[in-house]
Formats: C-alpha cells, sequence, structure tokens
C-alpha cells in the first residue's frame, strides 16, 4: 500500500492525555499510523496519496460491540413488545436462517457499519438452525468481503421451551454440541496476531436460554484457548425477576457465581444494576456494551453509564441486532448514548468527548484491543474515520467534535482499516451497494416466506 497523508484536518485522537489538532495531519504507512500533529504534513518522498482533510474532522474508526449481523434480514417485525415477546415472535423467523441468508444480510450489515464509521465489529451469532449450514462461516466471509474487523462471537443456545428457555426446542444444540462447535470455531477462525481481521470469542446468549453448566463450560473454554467472553445480561426488569424466581439471585450475581465477571468479559445492555453491581463491574474489569438505539426500541431502560465510568468499568458502544435498531448504524449511537445518559443523570451526565471515547477506546477496551486500535498514536493500526464537517448540516458549528455527536449524521469522506480504504465519499468500495441490498432483498423474503408456511409471523 502507498502512504496515506491525511492533511489541513481536524483531528481527535482520543489517547490518554485527549490530544486534538484545530488544524493538523495524519499519516499512514504499513497499514499503521506513522505520525499524528499539527500543521501540514511532511510529504513522503515517494508515490503517495493525498487527502485534502480542509473541512473535516478524522477520529479513531468507531468499534461497535455488540451486534447479531443476521437479525438485519428481519427488520420491521415485532414492532410494540418487550423483549421476551419480541423473542419468541422471531424465533419462528430465525430458524429458517441458511447460510445464504446469514452471509447476505450479515455482508449487508457490515456495509451499513461501514458506511456510518465503524471499521471493527463484534457480532453474537447464537442462532443455529439444524439444516442451516455452515452460519459461523457466513458471517466470517461477510467480515472478509467487507473488510471490516470482526470480533465473531460464537453464541449458542441449549434450553428450550422444553426446558424452561424461550427458544423452540429445534433451535437449541446440545450442551457437549455447542461447546465443541465453539472450540471449532475458535481453532478454525480466530488470529490472536495484533493486526488480525477476525477473532473470536465465546459467548452463550442469556441466562434464559442456556443452561448453568453450558455458561460454565463456556468460561473454562475460553480460558483455556486464551478468548474473550461475552452474554447478555441485565437488560430487562423480566429477566431480573426470571433469575430471582430461579436461582434466588440477580442475573449479575448470578454471573459472578459462575466465573462470568473478570477483565475477559464483555456484557451486552447491563441495564438493571444495583450500585454495588455497579462497582462490582468496575472493580472486576468487566466490560459493558451499551446499546442506547435498542434498548429505546424495546423500552428495556436507561444503563447506567455514568456510574459504571466512575467506577472504572470499560463501555462501550453497541448497535444491537437490526430487528431491534432498524437503523444499523453506528455513529448514531454516540448522540443516543449522550442523550440517555442526560436523561437519567442530568446534563453533565456525558459529555460530547465522553460519547467519543465510548465508540471509540472504550470499545477497544471491552474487546481487548485497547494497544492496537481506540486512538490516533503512532504505531497504532490505521483505522481511521474521516467526517465532512463543511456542509449545511454542521455550518456555524467550531467545535468538531461536538458537530459530530450532538449534529445530525455526517458523510465520511474516507474510512481506513489497516491503512485499506472500504469507504471513500461516503460509497463503500468493497463490494455493490446495489448487490448487497438485492442478496438482503431475497434473503428477508425466504425467511418470511418459509416462516408463514410454518405457522405464520406473529
Amino acid at each position: 500500500m502507498r502512504p496515506t497523508v491525511i492533511d489541513g484536518v481536524a483531528v481527535s485522537t482520543v489517547d490518554s492525555a485527549g490530544t486534538e489538532f484545530a488544524f493538523g495531519h495524519v499519516v499512514v504507512e504499513g497499514g499503521r499510523i506513522a505520525a499524528v500533529g499539527p500543521g501540514q504534513a511532511p510529504r513522503p518522498s515517494g508515490p503517495h496519496t493525498w487527502v485534502d482533510g480542509s473541512g473535516c474532522l478524522v477520529t479513531p474508526g468507531l468499534v461497535n460491540t455488540h451486534h447479531h449481523l443476521y437479525q438485519w434480514a428481519t427488520r420491521g417485525l415485532a414492532q410494540d413488545v418487550p423483549l421476551f415477546q419480541w423473542l419468541t415472535a422471531l424465533y419462528p423467523v430465525w430458524r429458517g436462517l441458511d447460510a445464504e441468508s446469514t452471509h447476505g444480510a450479515a455482508s449487508a450489515g457490515l456495509a451499513r457499519l461501514a458506511t456510518t464509521g465503524c471499521t471493527t465489529a463484534a457480532d453474537h451469532h447464537y442462532v443455529f438452525p439444524r439444516e442451516g449450514g455452515d452460519q459461523f462461516g457466513a458471517l466470517v466471509s461477510a467480515g472478509r468481503r467487507i473488510g471490516l474487523r470482526l470480533h465473531a462471537v460464537r453464541g449458542s443456545m441449549d434450553r428450550g421451551r422444553s426446558r424452561g428457555g424461550l427458544p423452540p426446542d429445534d433451535l437449541v444444540e446440545e450442551t457437549d454440541a455447542a461447546l465443541a462447535a465453539t472450540e471449532e470455531a475458535i481453532d478454525t477462525h480466530h488470529d490472536p496476531s495484533p493486526d488480525a481481521l477476525v477473532r473470536v470469542a465465546v459467548g452463550p446468549c442469556s441466562p434464559f436460554s442456556v443452561s448453568r453448566e453450558l455458561m460454565v463450560g463456556a468460561a473454562e473454554l475460553a480460558r483455556a484457548k486464551g478468548v474473550r467472553l461475552h452474554t447478555h445480561l441485565a437488560e430487562t426488569t423480566d429477566e431480573q425477576h426470571r433469575c430471582r424466581a430461579e436461582y434466588g439471585c440477580t442475573p449479575t450475581e448470578y454471573a459472578e457465581r459462575l466465573g462470568w465477571l473478570g477483565a475477559d468479559v464483555w456484557l451486552a445492555h447491563t441495564v438493571h444494576l444495583s450500585p454495588e453491581e455497579v462497582e462490582r463491574l468496575g472493580a472486576t474489569g468487566t466490560g459493558s456494551a451499551h446499546c442506547p438505539t435498542s434498548n429505546g426500541r424495546l423500552g428495556t431502560g436507561i444503563a447506567p453509564v455514568r456510574e459504571l465510568l466512575d467506577a472504572g468499568a470499560a463501555v462501550g458502544l453497541g448497535v444491537d441486532g437490526a430487528a431491534s435498531n432498524e437503523s444499523g448504524g453506528l455513529v448514531e449511537e454516540l448522540h443516543q448514548a449522550l442523550l440517555q445518559a442526560r436523561q437519567r443523570g442530568g446534563p453533565e451526565a456525558l459529555g460530547v468527548r465522553q460519547a467519543l471515547w465510548l465508540a471509540t477506546m472504550g470499545g477497544a477496551r471491552c474487546l481487548g484491543w485497547q494497544d492496537e486500535i481506540g486512538s490516533i498514536e503512532p504505531g497504532k493500526l490505521a483505522d481511521l474515520a474521516v467526517w465532512r464537517l463543511d456542509g449545511l448540516d454542521h455550518a456555524g458549528v467550531d467545535d468538531p467534535v461536538a458537530a459530530l455527536v450532538l449534529g445530525p449524521r455526517p458523510r465520511l469522506k474516507l474510512l481506513l482499516v489497516g491503512g485499506r480504504t472500504v469507504v471513500d465519499d461516503g460509497e463503500l468500495r468493497t463490494a455493490s451497494a446495489t448487490e448487497l441490498a438485492r442478496e438482503l432483498r431475497t434473503a428477508a423474503a425466504r425467511l418470511k416466506a418459509t416462516a408463514e408456511r410454518r405457522g405464520g409471523i406473529t
């Protein structure tokens, strides 16, 4: 790759000192950041790509800490119901997933993420229909197709309705089979190298769809393999009530009993936490994937983000599945996270730069990537988003970070992943948007038709 020079641009590095330049530059060489600083960049002596950054802001690429990309094919369903009813309505649709549908949905979802500034996405795939083919391989190939970094979470469920769970029995796995398939996914796809495009984590779905044996076995497997752990936790009051009734404790207490708090764990949602549980997440280094739009769509509540940050917990942002966040974009979550934090704790609960930190370094910490991504510093991977702020939508806003977080979603001038161009002038360059849309429509129609043949869609 030629070196790339982004020149005459506002820079928000999101480093530990909060370094910013109103007029600065970033130089990329060999897939990594070679230089960042004020003023014009020194031009490389050989061939290079020069990017005029005037009127733009460059930030680290955004990090999505929680998603379900297969759900991109089931947007717009179960519109006005709480989480448990939403799940029981959609499981019959998802049981029709095959590898082609999952690949098409994941590719389209990753494309949407890319055009909204995302360079790294954690995807939690936990639905494995018995005739569904290689679901996990379909997800990984979608990540490679679009060109984002993918932290692929091999999810699992072993507790169907006959055992008191929510999923249909034919959509869950046997405990030993789930663990074996998870180990195979790690062995096949996980890349521990610093510049990896694919890493794998272990992710039983949730306490109400997974047995105690699977939760414990998954934690032991992940730690034996040196990979991270992820699950849903404390998302709704229904989950709180159910956990107390079954286990005599809260979901967070249950997770801790099973070895599911620690620096190698990040949890999705964590909406319903007591003050003591907030402190435990901070003390143990457990991360939280905050999904403000999805929480609002399902009416689950507002997560205690300010309190978690004050406790020292790693907090990142998550888009969540497109079936509970039909927008599917990541930059919008900065705005939503700020609004929800202030609704909960007042106007000083979260600042614009703290919102940007959540989407960059906070997310990198959740995924264990903080040494490689999340800030613009020499030696780190060149995962960069260049935002256009020179149009009508942001005119007159002198603070570019405030324009990004508080204003309308800006158009991307450039998105780099390891120095490679993924988005240029707002357009995806790694795949055809027309082809992705066609594949998505086909997948959505096939899933809905299959569900209707089997008894309709609720």
